[in-house]
């Protein structure tokens, strides 16, 4: 079962908060949804799932709408707000609340707790008195109750101490591997490192890029060289006047566009200009991720304090 977003446009009286939005989300494979916050990700989340209502285009879940689903908690298992659950009930009754209304058995109330380690004790606590924490493993096991074919989380990492994110990464791709398609919402890039096979970038409402990670990676890096000289201001000169273009990165660290390893070492050797390391530069899913969403942000920090 995919979820398929064609053509989705969403208007709030001036504000367009969806403009032809289309992407796939596969069986089998973990899909992060990034933009920063603001770009559409949520919207886009609940126009999925019959929360609202497109101006244009349409979200399907496995070719049918969600509110043509039969089962829908069995098809599609959502957490979009944590803070959702009443505060004066009980996780386990929360979770039998929602249980009970899909027809689903008691005994999956167990399982879904034991998978996102809560336990006995701190189900039969009041859901006011959880840290963010629990209330987002809460939220998570409520997904999961139907068992179903499709996941969708909005910032489930939102408020997990670092075990608890190592957890859920593991938990997402052990659920793509059961061959469930998962649709993984952040505006932090660096949450779905290592977890998304696939990236969806959304930005002001539009699609910025739809692509796996090394093919993103490969275009962030653009061919870069990063070298490490003691003589910078040299291999700088040297490799400008052999048609590079030279950035200094730290105290001896440069990069190194429009030329590759091979010519930039050459340059240098016929210089005599020392240098220390030589690779191809590899940019980092975070250096990605902002060098794309760069022009998508509402606001941007001004550089050297307060104005």
């Amino acid at each position: 079962m995919e979820i398929e977003v064609e053509g989705l446009r969403k208007r709030y009286g001036p504000v367009n908060a969806l403009d032809g939005v289309s992407f796939t989300v596969r069986a089998g494979m973990v899909t992060g949804f990034v933009g920063p916050n603001g770009a559409g990700k949520s919207t886009t989340m609940r126009i999925v799932l019959g929360l609202d209502a497109a101006d244009g285009g349409r979200a399907l879940v496995g070719g049918r709408s969600y509110r043509s689903l039969r089962d829908p908690l069995r098809a599609v298992g959502a957490m979009l707000d944590a803070s959702s659950a009443h505060p004066g009930r009980r996780g386990r009754d929360h979770l039998r609340w929602i249980a009970h209304s899909a027809g689903l058995p008691a005994r999956r109330l167990d399982e879904v707790l034991a998978i996102v380690g809560l336990s006995e004790s701190a189900a039969k606590r009041r859901v006011g008195g959880y840290s963010l924490g629990m209330r987002q493993r809460l939220g998570i096991a409520a997904a999961l109750l139907g068992d179903p074919e499709v996941l969708m989380l909005d910032e489930p990492v939102n408020g997990l101490d670092p075990e608890g994110i190592v957890w859920i990464r593991g938990l997402l791709k052990s659920l793509a591997a059961e061959g469930r398609a998962v649709l993984v919402s952040s505006h932090l890039m660096g949450e779905l490192e290592g977890t998304a096979d696939r990236l969806v970038v959304i930005g002001r409402g539009r699609i910025i890029a739809d692509t796996s990670v090394p093919e993103l990676l490969e275009a962030a890096s653009g061919g870069r060289v990063a070298l490490r000289t003691s003589a910078p201001a040299d291999a700088m000169a040297v490799l400008s006047r052999a048609g590079g273009t030279v950035a200094s990165v730290g105290a001896d660290a440069l990069t190194v566009s429009g030329l590759d390893a091979q010519s930039t070492v050459a340059a240098l050797s016929a210089g005599r200009v020392p240098f220390s390391e030589i690779s191809a530069h590899r940019a980092t899913l975070e250096e990605a991720y902002m060098e794309l969403t760069r022009d998508a942000t509402e606001f941007h920090a001004q550089a050297g304090g307060v104005a």
